[in-house]
């Protein structure tokens, strides 16, 4: 049954994190075209002027400093009256062995993929509380149900976000509040690059160098080589998402999303395991 949508009145407030580039990005055009009042914000600001061009409104944010996620929430409420849409985008992958990677980074890691992101949730409830409507949509990733080697710290984060935000979509919907989670596969937004240098720098040379080098080349293949899919490709899932009256508690989209979630969900852990690792 295709979902039924509603019409969005111009006068919905959007903050999209991790605006500055991939698909917090294009996710900011695609709401800006829909009629959106849309904030954007990320740490380098200058990083997008091109949305403050055609209509967004920048907010300079680093979403583990909680007097930036105050200020920024209190902007809103000035300027538009709060946040309708929240559309939790921040993050990056901290790649390398357990064993070489150090707690404070793995902290860190926590700090921006989940804490962050849930205290900036905390702070935009009680207004979409008190409209008794508002949307929160949390990406995740496929990571958030598969696992691969050198990813332990990134696939935490993940995994505990997914499990958050079901706990959090029992609690919103006495409230007329949506949780949605977005699955994305492999794509294009530099996530690879962010990913291989400090893996490579952890564990390039340690015991698990073999590894580290063999994850970097299956890295490469996926994201350039085999055709990763374009960040706009999930600009349209979250778009799509928001507009529905009664949206799905998940959207997987982008390549290998599907397939690989469907292996680990259904083939077992070991054969799971050794499809990875034949990968790499």
């Amino acid at each position: 049954m295709p979902e039924a949508t509603t019409k969005h009145p111009a006068a919905k407030t959007v903050l999209v994190t991790g605006a500055s580039s991939g698909i917090g990005k294009e996710t900011a055009k695609a709401l800006l075209i829909e009629g959106y009042t849309v904030y954007v914000a990320a740490r380098r600001i200058e990083r997008m002027k091109d949305l403050g061009a055609v209509g967004a409104i920048p907010i300079k944010l680093d979403i583990t400093r909680e007097d930036d996620l105050v200020a920024a929430v209190e902007q809103i409420a000035q300027g538009h009256g709060g946040v309708d849409v929240l559309i939790n985008n921040a993050g990056y992958g901290s790649y390398g062995a357990v064993e070489d990677t150090s707690i404070e980074d793995a902290r860190y890691q926590f700090e921006v993929n989940l804490f962050g992101l849930a205290r900036l949730t905390q702070l935009v409830l009680p207004y979409m509380r008190g409209q008794k409507a508002g949307k929160i949509v949390n990406l995740s990733s496929m990571g958030g149900k598969i696992y691969t080697p050198l990813g332990a710290w990134y696939h935490a984060t993940k995994h505990a976000l997914e499990g958050w935000s079901d706990c959090l979509r029992l609690e919103l919907k006495q409230f007329g509040i949506d949780v949605i989670i977005i699955e994305p596969g492999a794509i294009r937004t530099g996530f690879g690059d962010v990913m291989l240098q400090p893996m490579m720098e952890r564990s390039g040379n340690s015991a698990y160098a073999d590894l580290a080098k063999k994850m970097k080349k299956s890295t490469l293949d996926s994201y350039e080589k085999g055709g990763a899919s374009p960040p706009s490709v999930i600009a349209a899932v979250i778009a799509k998402s928001i507009r529905v009256k009664k949206p799905k508690t998940r959207y997987a989209a982008g390549k290998l999303a599907r397939p690989l979630m469907f292996m680990r969900k259904w083939f077992g852990d070991r054969m799971f395991d050794r499809a990875v690792m034949s990968a790499t």
